[in-house]
C-alpha cells in the first residue's frame, strides 16, 4: 500500500513538472547580457551548464576547464563558412535563430535559442566569427539548472559535425 502511494505521488509530481514545462514555466528568462563585449562572448556560467570556445580568455573562472571547447575552424571564404554555420544551426531540432547580423566591428554574430522536447528548457547558443584566425567561436549555455549533463557540449559537436559535413 505504501509503495502505491509513493508511486502515485511520484506520478503526480512528474505530471506537474511536465505541465509546468509545457506552459513555459521552465524556459527561464532571456539573458540581457548576451552578445559581444570587448570582442568576447559572455563568460561561461559559474556552474557546469555551459561551454565556450573562449573560456581560456577567463583564466580565473571557476568553470573554465569544464567549459572549454574548441572553436569551429574553417577554410575558404568567410561568407561561405557563415552560410554553412547558418544551415547547421538552422537544422537543429527545436531551434530558433533569433539574431544573425554583421556587427559594427565587422564581426558576424549569430544567436539562437534551443528548447528541449518535453520540459521546454531553453538554452542560449551564440557564435561569432574571427575571420583573421579562420575560426567561429561558440558559447552554449543553459538558462536554468546547475548541470546540463553534457547537452551544450553535445549540441556544439553536432553543429561542428554538420558544418564539416557540408
Amino acid at each position: 500500500m505504501l509503495i502505491r502511494i509513493i508511486l502515485l505521488i511520484g506520478a503526480f509530481l512528474a505530471g506537474l513538472l511536465l505541465l509546468a514545462g509545457q506552459w513555459g514555466l521552465l524556459s527561464g528568462k532571456t539573458p540581457t547580457n548576451l552578445g559581444i563585449t570587448d570582442g568576447k562572448l559572455k563568460a561561461p556560467s559559474p556552474t557546469e551548464n555551459s561551454v565556450s570556445s573562449q573560456a581560456s580568455l577567463y583564466p580565473n573562472h571557476p568553470m573554465r576547464a569544464y567549459a572549454e571547447i574548441a572553436p569551429i575552424t574553417y577554410t575558404g571564404e568567410p561568407a561561405a563558412a557563415w552560410a554553412k554555420l547558418e544551415r547547421a544551426v538552422g537544422a537543429l531540432p527545436r531551434t530558433s535563430i533569433i539574431a544573425n547580423k554583421k556587427l559594427d566591428s565587422g564581426q558576424r554574430y549569430l544567436y539562437a535559442q534551443c528548447t528541449t522536447l518535453l520540459l521546454r528548457f531553453t538554452d542560449d547558443v551564440e557564435f561569432v566569427m574571427d575571420e583573421s584566425n579562420h575560426v567561429i567561436h561558440v558559447r552554449s549555455a543553459s538558462r536554468l539548472g546547475r548541470k546540463d549533463f553534457g547537452t551544450n557540449r553535445s549540441r556544439v559537436e553536432i553543429v561542428r559535425a554538420a558544418f564539416n559535413a557540408s
